[in-house]
């Protein structure tokens, strides 16, 4: 039979390292720095960059004083060791609680230091102030910047709480348990350098493909970092950034048929005549993602000479509404999932009118 003190180490040595790298079962009970502090953290949402800089403060702080709760729990689950009383146990006990209190003090003193000056000591501040210039005259109009951008909806977010990939209009950013990594769009360079092919995901139970990114700045004082996400999610970050992401030779990314088909279906819509736009008609925003202008306008081209005089295509008299990305993605929901070879010859209805219309009908709006 185990002793009382072999039981409680073991415990909580497992205890310990779920709650420093937090699985999804720890996530869901709440048992996380975020949710167990979260009313003296605040929003994420309202500010991100002072969130996060309490929750690395904070986070050190707790990871900091996991050997000195070790020993305060031992002196309950092994009362025989005396370990209250210091000048009665081991050397080695000592020790531990000597080293224990020391980890301790010098968190708080670290914290207390990064604490000065609103916080302008902290590392994620100093990471915003290489960004200042002309544009932002200090680290907290930068983060500013970032709050604001981050609060919008049409940011890409990935990834768990602990290694989340955040891009938004201006910034490439990744959050980690102690850091906040922060590039300028404008200045990165993103290459694919890995690709890991898992059999089975915990989530989905289907293969997954997972990349690996370098984040690299022409400001040489942003230090380069690698980001994570899935391969189904490659397609939705890339429409984020301004610049094309480059990959190294040996990697081969693996995206859905969806995937697939919206870069066939932006490709042939190039080929197809353009529509031009009435100099007193006015685009608004695509109503299916409200975030980019309608490009698309449905007009009947598979009746002319050379296609197939018996389409189901019937003119569309729709203003553009969508743009091509959501155009893409209906006309793909609307096909049967088990036979993707039959897709581009297929008819859809409009999605404002119901009017059928197929590939050859998508024009782009000029």
């Amino acid at each position: 039979m185990e002793s009382p003190d072999m039981t409680f180490t073991l415990a909580y040595i497992v205890f310990t390292f779920c709650f420093v790298f937090t699985p999804n079962e720890f996530r869901s009970a709440g048992l996380t720095v975020q949710n167990l502090f979260s009313s003296w953290l605040g929003s994420e949402d309202i500010g991100f960059i002072q969130y996060h800089v309490k929750r690395s403060s904070l986070t050190l702080l707790v990871h900091s004083s996991i050997p000195l709760g070790y020993y305060a729990g031992m002196c309950i689950a092994a009362p025989e060791k005396n370990l209250p009383y210091i000048n009665q146990v081991s050397a080695g006990w000592q020790a531990f609680l000597g080293l224990s209190l020391c980890l301790q003090l010098l968190s708080l003193g670290l914290i207390f230091y990064w604490s000065r000056r609103h916080w302008s000591n902290h590392p994620i501040s100093r990471a915003l102030q290489v960004h200042t210039g002309p544009q932002w005259a200090g680290w907290g109009a930068v983060a500013t910047s970032i709050n604001t951008e981050f609060r919008r909806i049409d940011k890409f977010a990935s990834g768990a709480p602990g290694a989340r990939v955040i891009v938004t209009d201006t910034w490439v950013m990744k959050v980690t348990t102690y850091y906040v990594h922060v590039a300028q769009q404008t200045d990165a360079h993103l290459t694919v350098t890995e690709s890991r092919q898992h059999q089975m995901s915990p989530d989905s139970g289907t293969p997954t493909q997972t990349l690996t990114l370098r984040v690299a700045s022409i400001n040489q004082a942003v230090n380069p970092f690698d980001i994570r996400l899935m391969s189904t999610e490659y397609s939705e970050l890339r429409e984020k950034l301004h610049a094309p992401i480059r990959s190294a030779a040996n990697v081969v990314i693996h995206q859905t048929i969806s995937d697939r088909f919206l870069d066939t279906f932006r490709a042939q819509a190039d080929l197809n005549q353009p529509y031009l736009l009435p100099s007193e008609m006015e685009v608004e925003l695509c109503i299916g993602c409200m975030q980019v202008p309608a490009g698309a306008k449905l007009i009947r081209l598979c009746c002319e000479e050379g296609y197939d005089s018996g389409s189901e295509c019937r003119q569309c008299f729709c203003r553009p509404m969508w743009c091509l990305s959501c155009l893409g993605r209906w006309f793909s929901s609307r096909q049967d999932q088990d036979r993707p070879e039959t897709w581009l010859a297929s008819s859809v209805p409009c999605p404002t009118c119901r009017s059928k219309f197929c590939i050859l009908d998508v024009c782009l709006v000029r």
